[in-house]
């Protein structure tokens, strides 16, 4: 009809022909016409993926960011002086308590002893003939031959021969432990770092270390968390060992407990400092590395479960859109901690409610929905889209983490 009035001639000749009255028909059909197709998108139902609300249990967690520590450290030094003679393990190597380290130079420390050993064989002759002299004078003094100051002082001297042989003999013990210093033993299991020196080299008594040995089996993860969890942590703890769970890059999951709750909260950061305890026997984790650290303190049972990807966020808050009888329905939600890639409600959702995942920006409560796939369950629909909640927090302080 628009094409038919858009040729002014032919228009002319009609009007002439019918008149202005019997052209109003043909206009208002025209009009008609447009305001239909303008309606006709309006009702067209908008394409959504849905998925299904769940009831499931999920840990309540407490994520981080820790740092790899080993169980123990010891900076291994020599305690006496002299050349090393020996080295008895390679760098890098898992040494056993009590295995051989270093060997230095035992030869000047046995002298040292075999001249302490002869010192005291001769101060206790001394101290003898010393004493046997003081038996005498004291018979002599009796008898009143001597005086009491010739007595008094043979008798010192024989007690002083006495003490110069207990100096003697500690001298010995000390040439003894020196000794044995030169033979330097693992004092624990672990493995051991950079060689500092080489045998050969001389070193000196308490200066550089020789090398720095790790325990790395067991071995800890220091991680800290906000001090709001802190009273949760306090109360689940009391009831059992918490589970700590933590994960490096290129690694397989490694599970430990919790063993350690620091004594302060940190002012200036207003973070508390944990530490969880890992057999590592296969070596997963390793001192210095960071790591994903997840603190579980219960099972959250029969927790409400929606993709995290049907979560929204207006100016009234957050929300999702439930499909009921082909139409999208706006729910304003409360959401609890994020679950890998799901969201727990903690109201608003039913289990078992369609929640769109996927079309919510063409949406309007009330508009007509075409789901464009059959129902899946909350996990199955995570994994088909990205998490846009990825990096909330993984707890909400005060409501049972």
């Amino acid at each position: 009809m628009k094409a038919l009035f858009s040729n002014s001639k032919l228009r002319r000749t009609l009007f002439s022909i019918v008149g202005p009255v019997a052209l109003l028909p043909l206009v208002a059909c025209g009009a008609k016409d447009n305001a239909k197709q303008a309606q006709q998108p309006r009702d067209n139902a908008v394409p959504v993926t849905v998925a299904a609300a769940i009831l499931k249990d999920v840990p309540m967690q407490v994520k981080a960011i820790g740092n790899v520590e080993p169980f123990s450290t010891v900076a291994v030094k020599s305690m006496v002086a002299g050349e090393i003679m020996q080295v008895g393990f390679s760098e890098g190597q898992d040494v056993k308590k009590g295995g051989l380290l270093f060997v230095i130079d035992r030869r000047p420390y046995e002298a040292a002893l075999a001249q302490a050993d002869g010192n005291v064989a001769r101060d206790r002759a001394n101290a003898a003939n010393a004493k046997a002299q003081a038996v005498r004078w004291e018979a002599l003094y009796k008898e009143g031959v001597v005086s009491r100051e010739q007595h008094d002082q043979i008798v010192t001297q024989a007690q002083a021969a006495q003490e110069v042989v207990a100096a003697d003999e500690a001298a010995v013990q000390n040439a003894r432990v020196n000794l044995t210093y030169c033979t330097i033993k693992s004092p624990i299991d672990g493995r051991t770092g950079n060689l500092a020196v080489k045998m050969g080299n001389v070193v000196k008594a308490n200066d550089v270390p020789l090398v720095t040995i790790n325990q790395v089996a067991p071995i800890y993860v220091t991680f800290s968390v906000p001090q709001q969890f802190l009273p949760d942590i306090k109360r689940y703890d009391r009831d059992h060992k918490l589970g700590v769970a933590a994960k490096v890059q290129g690694e397989a999951e490694a599970n430990g407990v919790l063993t350690f709750i620091d004594n302060s909260v940190d002012p200036q950061t207003g973070m508390i400092k944990l530490k969880g305890t890992f057999t590592n026997g296969d070596r997963r984790l390793w001192p210095g590395q960071f790591a994903d650290v997840s603190l579980t303190l219960g099972i959250d049972r029969n927790a409400v479960l929606v993709p995290s990807a049907a979560v929204q966020t207006g100016q009234d808050g957050q929300f999702v859109f439930v499909v009921k009888n082909n139409k999208a329905n706006m729910k304003k939600v409360t959401i609890g901690r994020i679950v890998g890639s799901d969201t727990v409600i903690e109201s608003g959702v039913d289990a078992g409610d369609q929640v769109v995942t996927d079309g919510q920006l063409r949406l309007t409560p009330g508009a007509k929905v075409a789901v464009a796939n059959a129902p899946a369950s909350t996990s199955q629909a995570s994994e088909k889209g990205p998490n846009p909640s990825r990096g909330a927090a993984a707890a909400k302080p005060g409501n049972g983490l």
